[in-house]
């Protein structure tokens, strides 16, 4: 071994290919001594290593270290001779100290100076593919000719240095963008490596539940775009849900973080959010909705009930939910009965028979409806008209007030104490008319009949003039009505049908109706809040405010602030349902 202290210091390759054949020699020369020599050696001789010559054995570590770092910048190396000179270091028991620390020491230097250098060079897909494609590397080194012990730390090594040290910036830099774009394969990715690294998932976790709560909030907290609002939480619900099911492999945290993420946001703008998924749900339910198929629409309701789910203000969308269903109902506007009745069978399994009992009455009372208007039938023989019972702008009908008053003493008659009101704007009329064509019957609203006011005359001439079955002329053409457009009667109407239901076109909700709405949710609120607190003080007898405040936020089902259960305790204060303590005014004692 000591001729190679002359050999040129500048040909690595050549002098570590010559060290090769030189332990090749040795090795085999070993081999057959000990076969010469075997008993001897099993009986009466101890085995110990020749120690290499130190500065053979720099320079030979030395050269394998420069042809790794070739190999890592992308040259081709001779990998069997590098195997068979680590193999030399192992077998003489200096691979650990001789190799390996001064291999871990360069791993770290060159990823280090790597990390820093890439992750201001380029995005976080490609960087996420650069480590994924290094650690791949430094696994296959550990297989083709690097000691099995040496992989644990390398691996540990490079993780840290290219993944460890920039986990926030990675994040910070592309998760939205990740998210954003849908880039699944990056995203899996992305869990995949941050699972290797000490405090990875975590972070993970925390950034993802940031990133839903900023998305979301700008999809709930932008009124310019309310209406589109549910339809954009049901999309990016399906989005996350499919992010975490496929690249975040199902971890419990992430969609336990996620459901808590969408719970807040949505929350962060109270009662909206509840008012327009009942709204959103309406149009899904109406009639002429022939989007999807009824097994499509369970899935859609399915959906939404989850969305349902992190509302905390629950009896508002009650509220709008009984007002458009109530609408429904009575102008046989639901698509389907059986998916009415499915939704409410999701709804009371989600909050129970208390919240859905007035609701429930709506269909038994259209049900009571048809049997009533059967026995009317019997004792009324006038067929030229006919009413509906129904629970739910009043407008002066002469044809129809003797028929009314007719079953006005028919129906208190059967049922005492109870009050009749007549919708006249659900009603319709048959209208005969005669065009070039010949005799046709029009099925039109009452209001179309008759028209009362500008709104509704607007509204009716729209439903005329500017629909399909277009019985007036309008000039000029358009779809809405204008001051000073002019009417005629249509003489050339052609349709292939004797009787033509004509649509009304929809009233839109007002605002006074969605506020009045809104403020009969609260009054219920405030009802419910005393109720509440005469319940507890009862039960009670002597209670202290913050123990009551603590109480009634455990029996009440939607958010209430501090301020409005004082008001609603100062109120029952000064009614003489309870009263405070003369020495502690934060003591209560109730008044029986």
């Amino acid at each position: 071994i000591h001729q190679f202290r002359e050999y040129p210091l500048h040909c690595v390759l050549s002098f570590l290919k010559r060290m090769n054949r030189c332990w090749q020699d040795h090795c085999r020369q070993t081999i057959m001594i000990r076969s010469i020599f075997l008993f001897l050696d099993r009986t009466y001789t101890v085995t110990v290593p020749r120690p290499l010559d130190g500065a053979v054995q720099k320079r030979t570590v030395d050269g394998i270290l420069e042809q790794i770092e070739r190999e890592r910048n992308g040259e081709t190396v001779d990998r069997s001779l590098l195997r068979s000179l680590l193999g030399m270091l192992s077998d003489l028991q200096v691979y650990k100290e001789s190799f390996e620390e001064r291999f871990l020491m360069e791993t770290n230097r060159l990823y280090a100076a790597e990390g820093q250098r890439l992750m201001q060079e380029r995005d976080v897909p490609e960087y996420l593919h650069h480590v994924a494609r290094r650690l791949e590397e430094e696994n296959d080194r550990v297989i083709s000719y690097l000691d099995q012990s040496t992989q644990k730390p390398l691996i540990s090594n490079v993780e840290k240095q290219l993944l460890g040290e920039h986990m926030t910036a990675i994040l910070q830099k592309g998760l939205s963008i990740l998210l954003d774009g849908n880039r699944v394969m990056e995203l899996a990715l992305l869990y995949q490596l941050f699972s290797k690294v000490k405090g990875g998932l975590p972070t993970l976790l925390q950034h993802w539940r940031d990133y839903i709560k900023s998305f979301g909030g700008e999809i709930v907290g932008t009124p310019e775009k309310d209406k589109d609002m549910v339809q954009d939480l049901l999309d990016f619900k399906d989005k996350m849900d499919n992010v975490a099911q496929g690249c975040f492999n199902r971890n419990e945290s992430f969609i336990n973080a996620m459901k808590e993420a969408f719970e807040a946001f949505i929350n962060n703008r109270p009662n909206k959010p509840a008012e327009l998924i009942a709204k959103y749900v309406d149009c899904k339910l109406r009639a002429g909705n022939k989007e999807a198929t009824e097994e499509e629409m369970e899935r859609i309701l399915d959906k939404i009930m989850i969305i349902f789910r992190f509302i905390h203000g629950k009896d508002v969308f009650e509220a709008f939910y009984k007002k458009d269903l109530a609408k429904r109902l009575l102008v046989g506007k639901s698509a389907s009965c059986k998916l009415s009745k499915s939704m409410l069978s999701k709804l009371k399994h989600e909050c129970g028979a208390a919240f859905t009992s007035k609701l429930e009455g709506m269909f038994k009372d259209m049900e009571l409806s048809k049997d009533v208007m059967i026995q009317f039938k019997q004792v009324n023989t006038d067929s030229s008209m006919s009413l509906t019972l129904t629970t739910y702008c009043s407008i002066h009908l002469p044809p129809m007030v003797k028929l009314q008053e007719v079953f006005k003493l028919f129906y208190l008659g059967k049922h005492s104490g109870r009050k009749l009101q007549w919708q006249p704007t659900l009603g319709h009329a048959v209208l005969k008319t005669e065009f070039k064509e010949g005799k046709k019957e029009l099925q039109v609203s009452l209001f179309q009949t008759c028209l009362v006011c500008e709104g509704e005359l607007r509204r009716t001439l729209q439903s005329l003039a500017c629909g399909k079955a277009r019985v007036l002329n309008k000039s000029p053409r358009g779809k809405d009505i204008e001051d000073g457009d002019r009417f005629n009667f249509n003489n050339d109407f052609r349709h292939k049908l004797f009787r033509i239901k004509i649509n009304q076109i929809q009233m839109k909700e007002t605002v006074e109706e969605q506020v009045s709405t809104t403020e009969r949710v609260f009054q219920d609120r405030q009802y419910q809040i005393d109720a509440a607190v005469v319940r507890i003080m009862k039960m009670r007898k002597t209670l202290g405010h913050n123990l009551l405040v603590s109480e009634l936020y455990n029996q009440l089902k939607f958010p209430v602030k501090p301020g409005d259960l004082k008001k609603r305790i100062e109120s029952l204060i000064d009614r003489d349902y309870m009263e405070r303590d003369k020495e502690s005014p934060n003591q209560y004692h109730y008044v029986a």
